[in-house]
This record gives structure tokens, C-alpha cells and sequence, in this order.
């Protein structure tokens, strides 16, 4: 009976507890503390020794001792090797993301440009994503802004098509892009697909890194046009010249012994960490990008670049050399590893001289300065959450703050927008659209939009929280409106049970003059701040970026809207038969004006669904 009421054994008394069971073999271990938050994930070559070490009370650092004291739960796997502890470990990490890890927080993918060849005429286009398209992909490039200044470049080189396949088949004429010299039009016949396919055979060879060559047999025929008197088709080839050098023109570096590898360098400093990595590729320069991985002032630089380059390439193609500022922890088994997922040799390095050493100490020069822009601006940031906690009265500096907002064109196509942000700025991961769906709002009712919006954002909430997992939760909301959005905003919040968080609303001063903002909180008249406050600045850009999002969302779901066909809505027609009839009649208007005889006539369309096509039209 006694040990029934034992008390559940917690820390270092768990871990030694658990260790009695552990395998001296590989495997990956989790500690968890209360309502099962991750606390870390870590990997061993022997489970056994490794973890009696967090047991034996001798840490190197206070943070190690909290989180031993913190963990009240452990799980274990087993592997066969080192090596897939390792890549276990990281993908557990990117699932879990532990509290004491270090944690790469950005892993969004980068776009690419493919050439897909599903078709006679080979499509070029960006691509973000798994390679599920048949075609050839290059990249990654660093940025959307890289991918689309070279797309742009390629097309007015190559002349390659971008549009999709059921445009392509419905062209009878050539589109714009053909007319100002984007595209050799395939699609109406004015270049042969003999001829389209040498285009596409120098654009594969221009993002492969043979520039000079394709360069090279264009001056050669630009030469050629100019001494047979052909000048047009000289000139079209100059310019064509000139766009392919704008590329190297514009890149900053273009090495000339590095044809494809990713360079990375960290610089770390009080407690903060920013990892520039730049993409190499065709020898080309395809843009860098900084990151900044969560991590502890006690970590080393061979951790952190351990822990970096794994996080990194969990879900992202490996290239065959890396470029490093320092050497990662356990590299060997890194080189393992990433040579299992890439079913090759993979290398990486800490170059000591030469050109190879120029691009790692450029990139930890951008490192650097990128974090120290970053500690600046987090410093300035933490002020203005100060001033906003002092400004409404919080018990403490917000760490989430979530702005709402609406956007419609008298009722029509409305949405509500959620911006969030907090010390290090605007978190757009977190931005979440709300589509309105209550049927029975009257349109252009702003009160019974911020409802829905909140009744939906708030009930995830409650819902997250009653299951027992921890969803984001702000520390204050701000709220596009006066007292009214107020007291509807509040009512909404009070029947979810959700009264511990502070709302605001910020209306905008007369004739929506910037500067002159009211602010209403519940049981205080309403209050401005100082026209020149840098809190009242912060606000407004809360409230702006929340007007932008708003509107963004608005105009995306219009365009939608007013792209839809209406042979969308008649049941039996597909997109072979839609792709049918817009070839015969050149559009949904001419398919509404044509006669339930006609239809019939196209292929695929028999006299019931002619007449069904006809009634849909003409309908009261």
C-alpha cells in the first residue's frame, strides 16, 4: 500500500530509474517534462552510458541541471547503428522541436526552377516542394526574388513557355508574352518543336554552368544574321545575349573552381546565433540567406554547426560539397550520414586558403553583420514591448500579440486576417486567413465578422488547451475598431471561457488620420497616446501590417472568384470537355450563346449534357 502512494519519481531519481533497463547499444533517447512538453532529444552510440550521465548530478552548465530537474517522463529507441540514431535524431528534433535543443526555426523550402518535360514543349517554371513534376530541376535559389529575376532572364533568353498545358492547348493566337519577346509561341506553330527543343537544349545548358559555350554559339550566330543582312534576328539574338549576361552581372560572386556547393558560416554572440548560407550553383551565385537557430550561450560553434546542418538537410537535397566556417561535432558521422541519404559522397570542409576560403570568410562577414543588425533590432523591440505593457497596463511585457482585422468590397468576398508578432518582430508562419462562412451575417457586418473570426481562433484554443497540448496563446490581442468591435470582440471571448487575455481596440483618428488613433480597453474611457511615441509608431504598424494581410487575403479570394468558369458548376462537365468546348466556342460566352444543336457537335458531348449546357445558361 505504501508504494501505491509513492510519490511518481521526477529528475535525476527518473533518469537513474531508467537507466537500470537501457541497452548498451545506439539509439535516441526523449526527456519530457510536465504536460508532456519536449524538454530534449539527443543520440548516443551506447543508450546505457550515455544517459546515466544526466543521473549521476555532475553538469557542466545550469542549464543542463534545469533540465534534468524538469524532466518527469523518458522514451527510448533503439538503432542499429550510430549513423541512424543520428538521422533519427534530427528528424525527431524538426518534429518535437525540444526546448533544449538547437533549433533551426526557419525550415521553409526553397524555390527551384524546373524544366518540365511531360510535354512536346517543354514548360520552364518555378517550383517549390518535392520533385513529384517529370523534368529537370536546378536550384535552390535563395530567395523567390533569385528564382523570379532568373526566370525572367531565361525567358526572354531562351523563349521558353511558361504557360500551363490547358492554356497552351487553347491558344489560337500568340498571347502577350510572345509579343514582347518572352516566348517563341509553340503553341500557334510559329516555332517548330524541332527548334523550340534547342532552345530548351540551351537553357538546360546555361543552368548547368555551360554559359560561356551557350554564349558563345549565339554571338557566333548573331555574327552569322548580321554579315547575311538578317539584322532583325541579329538584334533579337543581342538581346538575348545581353539578358544571359545580366545574371553574372548581378550576382556578387561567380567562383571559378566552386560549381555546386552550399557555404555556411556562424558567428555567435551573448547568447545569439546567426548561420548565412549562400547556394552555389552552375558556378553561379543563386543568392545566400540568414538564419537564426535557437541556442544556448553555453553551446559551442561545432554544436551549433552540428546541429545547423543536420536540421537543415532533413528534408532538403544534399549537395556534394559544403563549405564550412567550422567544423561540426562529430563530422565523420555527419559525412555518414548525409552520404546514406544521398546514396553518394558527400564532403564537407573547412577551407584554409584560396578561393574556397574567400566564400566561407564573405559569408561570415554577411554572417556577422546580420546579427549584430538583428541584437540591434532586438534591443530596440524589447523596448517597445515595455512601453506597449506600460501603455496597457500588463502584468508583463508580451511575448505573442495578435492583430485582427477584416477586409470586403460591401459584404462580398470578406475575410478576417490574424497578424502575429512579438520580440523578434513580425512571425509570419503564424499568420492564419479566416474566410467568412456564416451564410446569415448581413453583408458588410463588421461586428458579426471579428465574432466569427474570434469564435473560430478561440475555440481552437479552448479545444488545444482541454486536450491537454499547448497552443500558442497571445498575451494580447488588438482589435481593427472602436467600442463597439470592443464589446462584440469580448463577448465572443467571454462565452468561450477565455477571459485571462487583454483586449484592445484601436480605432483610427477622424478622416482615418494617422497619429490621431483612440484606443478602448474594457472599464477605461478611451485614450490617446503622444502623436510623436514610438509605442503609438509600433501600434500603427501592428495595425497596418494587419490592414495589409487583410487585404491581400481579400483581393487573392476576388481574383479567385472572378476567375471561375461557370462550366465549372454543370455537372458532367470535366476538364476534358470544358478544355473541348472552350477550343470550339474560344469562351464561356461563347459556349452561353451557342444552341443545344452545336454543343452536341463537339466531341465528347452527347445531346443530354448539350441540352443540360444550354438550360444552365439560359436559366431565370
Amino acid at each position: 500500500m505504501a508504494d501505491d502512494l509513492a510519490p511518481p519519481l521526477t529528475g535525476a531519481a527518473l533518469i537513474k530509474d531508467q537507466v537500470r533497463r537501457l541497452p548498451d547499444s545506439p539509439g535516441v533517447y526523449r526527456m519530457f517534462g510536465a504536460d508532456g512538453e519536449a524538454l530534449y532529444v539527443g543520440k548516443a552510440r551506447s543508450l546505457k552510458k550515455r544517459v546515466v550521465q544526466y543521473a549521476q548530478g555532475r553538469f557542466h552548465t545550469q542549464r543542463i541541471a534545469l533540465m534534468v530537474d524538469l524532466t518527469r517522463a523518458m522514451e527510448f529507441t533503439t538503432t542499429r547503428t550510430e549513423t541512424d540514431a543520428l538521422l533519427l535524431e534530427i528528424n525527431l528534433i524538426k518534429q518535437l522541436k525540444p526546448r533544449f535543443n538547437v533549433l533551426l526555426r526557419d525550415d521553409k523550402s526553397f524555390p527551384e526552377i524546373v524544366i518540365r518535360r511531360e510535354h512536346p514543349a517543354a514548360q520552364l517554371r518555378k517550383h517549390r516542394g518535392a520533385h513529384a513534376i517529370k523534368g529537370d530541376y536546378f536550384g535552390p535559389f535563395a530567395s523567390a526574388w533569385a528564382v523570379n529575376r532568373t526566370l525572367n532572364t531565361l525567358q526572354k533568353a531562351f523563349l521558353l513557355r511558361s504557360c500551363s498545358d490547358s492554356v497552351y492547348e487553347s491558344r489560337t493566337r500568340p498571347c502577350m508574352l510572345h509579343q514582347i519577346h518572352r516566348c517563341s509561341a509553340p503553341c500557334t506553330g510559329l516555332i517548330n518543336l524541332d527548334d523550340y527543343g534547342e532552345l530548351v537544349r540551351q537553357a538546360e545548358g546555361f543552368l548547368r554552368g555551360r554559359s560561356r559555350s551557350v554564349m558563345a554559339r549565339m554571338s557566333s550566330d548573331m555574327q552569322d544574321a548580321s554579315d547575311a543582312m538578317d539584322f532583325e534576328r541579329a538584334a533579337r539574338l543581342r538581346d538575348r545575349i545581353r539578358a544571359l549576361s545580366s545574371i553574372a552581372q548581378e550576382t556578387q560572386i561567380n567562383p571559378e573552381t566552386v560549381d555546386e556547393a552550399d557555404v555556411f558560416a556562424l558567428h555567435a554572440d551573448g547568447g545569439q546565433a546567426c548561420v548565412q548560407v549562400f547556394f552555389f550553383r552552375a558556378g553561379q551565385n543563386w543568392g545566400n540567406r540568414a538564419y537564426f537557430p535557437r541556442v544556448d550561450r553555453t553551446d559551442e560553434d561545432a554544436e551549433i554547426m552540428a546541429a545547423f546542418l543536420g536540421q537543415f538537410y532533413e528534408s532538403r537535397q544534399i549537395p556534394r560539397l559544403m563549405l564550412v566556417s567550422a567544423e561540426p561535432a562529430e563530422g565523420a558521422l555527419l559525412r555518414e550520414a548525409f552520404a546514406i541519404k544521398a546514396a553518394r559522397k558527400v564532403e564537407i570542409a573547412v577551407p584554409r586558403r584560396g578561393e574556397k576560403r574567400r566564400l566561407v570568410d564573405h559569408a561570415l562577414t554577411n554572417a556577422r553583420e546580420a546579427l549584430g543588425r538583428r541584437m540591434a533590432e532586438s534591443s530596440a523591440q524589447t523596448r517597445l514591448l515595455a512601453g506597449v505593457c506600460e501603455v496597457f497596463g500588463l502584468e508583463a511585457q508580451p511575448e505573442r500579440i495578435e492583430v485582427y482585422d477584416n477586409s470586403h468590397i460591401m459584404g462580398t468576398n470578406a475575410v478576417g486576417a490574424m497578424i502575429v508578432a512579438g520580440p523578434e518582430g513580425f512571425q509570419k508562419n503564424q499568420y492564419r486567413k479566416f474566410n467568412i462562412r456564416d451564410a446569415e451575417l448581413t453583408p458588410g457586418d463588421d461586428y458579426g465578422m471579428m465574432k466569427e473570426v474570434l469564435r473560430r481562433r478561440f475555440a481552437r484554443l479552448a479545444k488545444d488547451e482541454e486536450a491537454g497540448q499547448n497552443p500558442p496563446r497571445p498575451d494580447l490581442v488588438l482589435i481593427d475598431g472602436g467600442s463597439g468591435q470592443l464589446s462584440a470582440s469580448l463577448e465572443v471571448m467571454a462565452d468561450l471561457g477565455v477571459d485571462d487575455i487583454a483586449v484592445v481596440g484601436v480605432a483610427k483618428g477622424p478622416d482615418r488620420d494617422a497619429g490621431l488613433e483612440r484606443f478602448f480597453m474594457p472599464g477605461k474611457p478611451p485614450f490617446m497616446l503622444e502623436p510623436k511615441s514610438p509605442v503609438l509608431y509600433y501600434l500603427q504598424r501592428l495595425r497596418d501590417e494587419a490592414h495589409r494581410f487583410a487585404i491581400g487575403a481579400h483581393r487573392v479570394r476576388r481574383t479567385m472568384d472572378m476567375r471561375k468558369n461557370p462550366l465549372d458548376e454543370i455537372e458532367g462537365v470535366g476538364p476534358g470537355r470544358k478544355r473541348a468546348l472552350l477550343h470550339a466556342f474560344g469562351s464561356a460566352r461563347g459556349v452561353a450563346r451557342a444552341a443545344a444543336a452545336d454543343l452536341a457537335k463537339v466531341e465528347g458531348v452527347s445531346a443530354p449534357l448539350a441540352q443540360r449546357i444550354h438550360d444552365y445558361f439560359r436559366r431565370a
